[in-house]
């Protein structure tokens, strides 16, 4: 692992904008001294006491002039953040009167931080290991709190503690193997392989029991894209609305209404889909309409799922075809509206026409069908009806790479267990596995990765 380095760094903390308050975040071994540099207190102290809160002003040490009024608390290490003496200025929150208070700081002695910094000082002081340094910025980007609960899950360490056990039994496995290995020709009762295939098998299945919920994880993490089509005045603008809860799309019963895209976010079984409502689809001679359901052709591309929505109190139409025809083979619902009105259409025809799907009747209007809509959603994008109640739930593709890595090494070894000449082949395949699932934590990360790592992180984090 790299050590960590003996500079002091400094940034803003919170988001650009103007706000209520605003915190400089300074981490290292000059911080303290930083502080006495720039902070007079409003009442004498002889000694700042760890994680008290101070009321005072910044003063610039080269002009004397007051830059801001301030609170200011001071964590020494190793119990803060970053593993070192850090500082946090909590100004008053315009970007002004942050850059201000960030430069006097670097007057005094310290650097700008670069991206994720101060989470990397985390990391190499040992205050968290690489998944949960990764997790940090799931925290930070979580849309639903389904996706907020998974990375506290994963700062808390809940992946490296799953994953310890096993890389003990690896451990445990490796050492006996190397010592019938060693003493080959003595009689010992550390020479174990003929049955150590099924105590790697059983570790093959731990492992694929986590990589089992990376599906659900990536939904948690990225979210998903739902595209809304169908022809005119079926009701697309009217599911959304119910879909959101809210009256976000305009509603007439005038046919092309919707000319541009509506674009929207709502929680799906604690997944965040970006939900879009579209133009309808009919032939036009106006311009605009063309243009826009030639985008919506190309918006469709671009979706996870696609709901077709057609009018059940109408008789199906050559748009309907269309729609339907030209959505074949993708992840798709077929949505009935209006089942609060008389049927026109019945379940036999629209089978014929789409043996794929499975018509849903929903009624917009009412909101009959809807929580049925969402299930239908959450099953096909997830392949499972209710999400996973495991406490570790796999998000991050560099350790879904890591563990099917793993796992084919482990998978290797067992073979090579089978057979007694090639027992070194399976010590080699256990011990490059440990060192994938090292990689995890980053026991045996490279600092290439690391720098990449923390590079996507935000700067004051």
């Amino acid at each position: 692992m790299m050590l960590a380095t003996d500079d002091t760094i400094a940034a803003i903390a919170t988001p650009h904008g103007v706000g209520g308050i605003g915190i400089v975040r300074i981490s290292g071994p000059d911080a303290e001294e930083i502080c006495r540099v720039l902070f007079k207190p409003s009442t004498d102290i002889d000694f700042l006491k760890d994680r008290h809160l101070y009321h005072g002003d910044i003063i610039s040490p080269e002009t004397g002039k007051l830059i801001d009024e301030v609170l200011l608390a001071l964590m020494r290490k190793p119990h803060s953040y970053t593993g070192e003496n850090t500082l946090e200025i909590h100004c008053h929150g315009g970007y002004l009167v942050l850059q201000s208070v960030l430069n006097e700081a670097i007057k005094a002695g310290a650097r700008p931080a670069q991206p994720g910094e101060f989470t990397k000082q985390a990391y190499l002081n040992g205050r968290l290991d690489l998944a949960q340094a990764e997790a940090v910025m799931d925290l930070i980007t979580a849309r639903t709190d389904r996706g907020r609960d998974i990375a506290l899950s994963g700062i808390k360490g809940n992946l490296s503690e799953k994953l310890q056990p096993i890389r003990s039994s690896l451990i445990e496995i490796l050492t006996s193997l190397e010592a019938s290995i060693d003493f080959t020709e003595e009689d010992i009762s550390s020479r174990p392989y003929w049955h150590r295939s099924k105590d790697v098998e059983d570790l093959i299945i731990r492992i694929n029991n986590i990589l089992a919920t990376y599906k659900e994880g990536k939904l948690l993490r990225d979210g998903l894209n739902i595209v809304i089509t169908g022809k005119p005045n079926v009701g697309k603008s009217s599911l959304l609305n119910r879909l959101l809860g809210e009256r976000r799309a305009i509603v007439t019963s005038t046919p092309g209404t919707t000319r541009d895209f509506i674009e929207e976010t709502v929680n799906i079984g604690g997944i965040p889909v970006t939900l879009t409502d579209t133009a309808g689809i009919r032939q036009s001679s106006e311009i605009v309409e063309q243009e826009g359901i030639a985008l919506v052709w190309e918006k469709i591309l671009e979706a996870d799922i696609i709901i077709i929505l057609i009018d059940g109190n109408a008789r199906l139409t050559d748009e309907d075809f269309e729609v339907i025809t030209r959505n074949r083979g993708k992840q798709s619902i077929l949505a009935v509206n209006k089942s609060d009105l008389p049927n026109q259409i019945t379940n036999a025809q629209l089978h014929d026409i789409f043996p794929d799907a499975e018509p849903l009747w929903i009624s917009a209007k009412y909101g009959h069908g809807i929580d049925e809509l969402k299930e239908k959603i959450y099953a096909l994008a997830s392949g499972t009806e209710e999400p996973i109640g495991s406490d570790v739930v796999l998000t991050n593709l560099r350790h879904k790479t890591a563990l099917e890595k793993s796992v084919e090494l482990l998978a290797a070894a067992q073979d090579n267990l089978s057979r007694e000449d090639t027992l070194a082949l399976a010590s080699f395949d256990i011990r490059s596995a440990l060192d994938h699932l090292g990689d995890i934590a980053g026991e045996t990360t490279n600092e290439d990765i690391l720098d990449r790592i923390f590079s996507s992180f935000c700067i004051g984090k």
